[in-house]
């Protein structure tokens, strides 16, 4: 196509109806393989989130378990060190 631009004469390619066609084809099939990227990444992060989701809740679950134990145990100390304390008080009894 020619145009002219004050006296000036230029040469402008202008695109067919199937050339542009194909263009937008273009752009979109790749638009089209990015989504399709982003939603795989999606699901595989879904995935692992409700893989880690499950992990924490099980870890939940036995540090919660530990701390019972935990607690037990520090009770059971608490009476050793009164049964301890108890005998000391009586050995020193039989010595004074």
């Amino acid at each position: 196509m020619l145009c002219f631009n004050n006296g000036r004469i230029a040469l402008i390619k202008v695109k067919t109806i199937d050339e542009a066609f194909m263009e937008q084809k273009s752009i979109l099939e790749n638009l089209s393989d990015k989504v399709t990227l982003v939603l795989q990444k999606y699901d595989e992060l879904k995935s692992e989130n409700e893989t880690l989701r499950s992990e924490l809740m099980t870890l939940r679950s036995q540090s919660g378990g530990k701390d019972e134990e935990l607690e037990r145990l520090r009770e059971e100390n608490a009476m050793k060190d009164l049964e301890i304390e108890e005998i000391v008080n009586k050995i020193e009894g039989i010595l004074s």
